[in-house]
């Protein structure tokens, strides 16, 4: 089973292909929206890739929740545990 930190750091290679090459330090505390710049269009895109990343279905109830790498990260975890 997967860390935090070793889920942390698989999100933070998808996020870095997928956000302008000047955004260089991506963190937890990273906010997708503020810090990356991310619509909602390019969220789903990277939703999906997490998706498919972990072999796993992240309900679309638990996306308003969803403001950091951290919220991603432990909705993340939550399902892989309850699989």
């Amino acid at each position: 089973m997967s860390t935090n930190e070793d889920v942390l750091q698989q999100v933070i290679v998808i996020l870095k292909s997928r956000v302008p090459e000047n955004i260089k330090d991506i963190s937890a505390q990273t906010d997708l929206v503020n810090d990356l710049g991310l619509d909602s269009l390019k969220v789903m895109e990277i939703l999906e890739i997490v998706e498919d990343h972990f072999d796993i279905l992240i309900p679309i109830n638990i996306l308003p929740g969803v403001r950091t790498v951290e919220d991603l990260v432990v909705g993340i975890k939550k399902i892989i545990e309850n699989e």
